[in-house]
């Protein structure tokens, strides 16, 4: 969730009959507010998500139970972005391209012997006869560059040689996921391949 709230201050207040907090008081852009506890309240998720990102909203230290909320909001975030980076990562390189990749699957023919009764394992399940499929296919590397037509203030056109965009654009998405990847925290990391 991406907060767009300036929130200046806040603090806890407290059932005057029960004693535990029942809301929070902020002052969010500029407007002092009393915000239910309520995750699904459009304030309060915002005032965790200012927490994670910065709490000096809240004075020196940040009281509980905000502080484990925004370590959790802080947590997912982390793991999302890390859940998206590795998945970009994965993809092949566009200046490279793709093998095509094969692997041996069972067709729907069943293996005969030879007096042509049907054959089995030894778990009782038919043994098929295998056939090669391509279980991803191949992609071409694009060029490195293209032709590009460039028109000076006198529109005369020039025909201008570029680093071709498709590599610019994946080259700079996979640099941003390497670098989500590096500055991701090893318990995200572990949650993550667990």
């Amino acid at each position: 969730m991406e907060n767009s709230m300036n929130i200046t201050s806040t603090q806890y207040v407290a059932d005057p009959i029960l004693g535990n907090n029942s809301s929070v008081k902020a002052t969010i852009d500029g407007q002092e507010v009393f915000v239910p506890l309520d995750p699904a309240n459009r304030h309060y998720a915002g005032i965790i998500a200012a927490t994670a990102a910065d709490g000096s909203f809240w004075g020196d230290t940040v009281p509980e139970p905000m502080a484990t909320l925004a370590a959790e909001y802080l947590f997912a975030q982390q793991l999302t972005a890390y859940t998206a980076a590795t998945a970009r990562l994965t993809q092949y390189i566009v200046a490279d391209g793709r093998d095509e990749v094969t692997e041996m699957q069972d067709s729907h023919i069943q293996l005969t012997d030879s007096d042509g009764t049907p054959q089995f394992d030894s778990d009782g399940s038919p043994i098929y006869e295998q056939t090669e499929v391509i279980t991803v296919s191949a992609i071409e590397p694009v060029d490195a560059t293209i032709t590009e037509t460039q028109y000076d203030s006198d529109m005369t056109a020039t025909e201008v040689e570029i680093a071709n965009p498709l590599i610019t654009k994946d080259n700079a998405e996979r640099t941003a996921a390497q670098a989500i990847v590096d500055a991701t925290p090893q318990p995200v990391i572990d949650e993550y391949n667990s």
